[in-house]
């Protein structure tokens, strides 16, 4: 098996690209600037043949080349994605929430690159490589806070709308890589306790890393294009 991991210098990312290494698969781990990113260089030392480092900056086009190309130039195919980077901006100090009245622009504008674009391009910049792997399967990380049918509050908002945005950009994708024998999903990985999630949060990385790569495992062709959870259930677009 062989991995590419956005977003894999913590939290969620990290745990996937560990459990994926300790399975003994290639992993492609990208990160903004994975000199610096302490766990992953740990790992590095521990898996030097089997896991490949990369700086990647989701919201830039010369980023994204960049990686396509260190790839190409240590696997000959890629048999999954997942688009596990994302921030989510907080609106004021000290404050976790998207409220309105501190809403601004450059949170809206950088939560919409970072969360639905980047995922995009990542994708259409790595289908050759994926249509050379064994089922390729694309799993972008979304949430419920994405779906339409549970919004019920109005904070986050450049966060939620970004989510939905996601949820379009990878259906309509599959609606198309679906005839290349090619698979994408969405999925909510829960509330978890990592940076973003907070120290509240019901569940640990390693839970929903652990379903999501054996949700990966287990995708058939007629699921392409679904939202699901970290555990295979259905979520409402």
């Amino acid at each position: 098996m062989r991995a590419f991991i956005t977003g894999a210098n913590r939290g969620l990312g990290l745990e996937l690209t560990r459990q994926y290494l300790e399975r003994g698969d290639q992993v492609f781990a990208a990160s903004r600037q994975p000199a610096t990113a302490a766990e992953l260089q740990t790992l590095k030392q521990q898996y030097a043949d089997r896991l490949v480092l990369l700086p990647l900056d989701v919201t830039s086009a010369a980023s994204i080349a960049a990686a396509v190309a260190t790839t190409q130039e240590n696997a000959d195919a890629l048999d999954v994605l997942i688009n596990n980077a994302g921030v989510y901006p907080h609106a004021g100090s000290g404050d976790d929430h998207q409220r309105l009245g501190q809403l601004t622009h450059d949170d809206a504008i950088e939560t919409m690159q970072v969360n639905a674009i980047g995922p995009l391009l990542v994708s259409q910049a790595l289908l050759p490589l994926l249509r050379a792997g064994r089922k390729g399967r694309i799993l972008s990380i979304s949430s419920g806070q994405g779906s339409l049918t549970w919004k019920a509050t109005g904070d986050p908002y450049h966060y939620s709308a970004s989510k939905a945005a996601l949820n379009m950009y990878m259906r309509s994708l599959a609606a198309e890589i679906g005839h290349m024998g090619l698979i994408s999903v969405l999925v909510d990985p829960g509330w978890m306790r990592t940076e973003m999630g907070g120290e509240h949060a019901t569940q640990e990385p390693a839970d929903s890393a652990r379903g999501i790569i054996r949700l990966a495992e287990q995708l058939h062709a007629e699921e392409n294009g679904s939202f699901v959870t970290w555990q295979g259930q259905p979520v409402p677009w």
